[in-house]
């Protein structure tokens, strides 16, 4: 268990990380605005291959992170909107990150998240991380229904215990739609001493129903996170 200290120094690691992607990002766009000028096309391509991979790399790890700092990079991220379409500085961002269908900063956490974990369930790899996560025994007949994720005891009082993957995947993923969490129809209960059986004796590890495919989960992840981030 982190202790108080050790927790401490990790959030410092984060918080710094977190400014000095900022700082690159910032000087990234900045420089393209500054010293090019492009179509919007060509625009779109160099934000969302250069700025957002910086955006997104190991943004598992800011998962619940302090609000004032997720706002640093949302700032970032709307910074980039203004440069990419060339709207007044003090323009609302909101329409035009949803005119970009762009999703804003936790949602994209989010989904890298549950991305992550629907390869566990897919692919059972990598072994160390899929060992982390554990199914819930079916409480009624609707739990019967959909794959559910266990949710750990949490022992400490630190929210960075909330924040660790173990924690973070099965909340995220227990609030998934059920069309995305249907289970395989050969499949036994979670419970049941047969589970592990079907699951390491067939051609697939993933519980999940055949026609969940990577394309068709990572399609309606995004249209699921994207009305979270922009409610009708």
């Amino acid at each position: 268990m982190c202790s108080p200290e050790g927790a401490t120094c990790l959030c410092i690691i984060f918080i710094l990380n977190l400014l000095s992607y900022c700082v690159c990002c910032y000087f990234t766009f900045a420089y393209v605005d500054l010293h090019f000028t492009f179509d919007s096309k060509t625009a779109r391509f160099i934000a969302t291959s250069i700025v957002h991979s910086k955006l997104d790399y190991c943004s598992s790890l800011y998962y619940n992170l302090f609000k004032s700092q997720l706002n640093r990079l949302q700032h970032v991220q709307n910074s980039l909107v203004h440069a990419v379409v060339r709207a007044p500085k003090f323009s609302h961002t909101t329409p035009i990150l949803k005119s970009l269908h762009w999703l804003k900063i936790d949602e994209r956490i989010e989904y890298k998240i549950l991305s992550l974990t629907f390869k566990l369930l897919y692919t059972a790899q990598p072994p160390y991380l899929y060992n982390l996560i554990s199914f819930q025994p079916p409480r009624n007949t609707r739990s019967l229904s959909v794959v559910t994720l266990a949710r750990p005891p949490t022992h400490s009082s630190l929210k960075i215990t909330s924040r660790s993957f173990r924690y973070a995947s099965p909340h995220l993923w227990n609030q998934l739609p059920h069309s995305l969490r249907q289970p395989r129809l050969d499949l036994s209960p979670p419970d049941s001493p047969y589970f592990h059986d079907h699951l390491t004796s067939s051609a697939s590890p993933s519980p999940l129903l055949s026609s969940i495919t990577p394309s068709f989960f990572h399609s309606n992840l995004k249209t699921f996170l994207f009305l979270k981030s922009y409610p009708p």
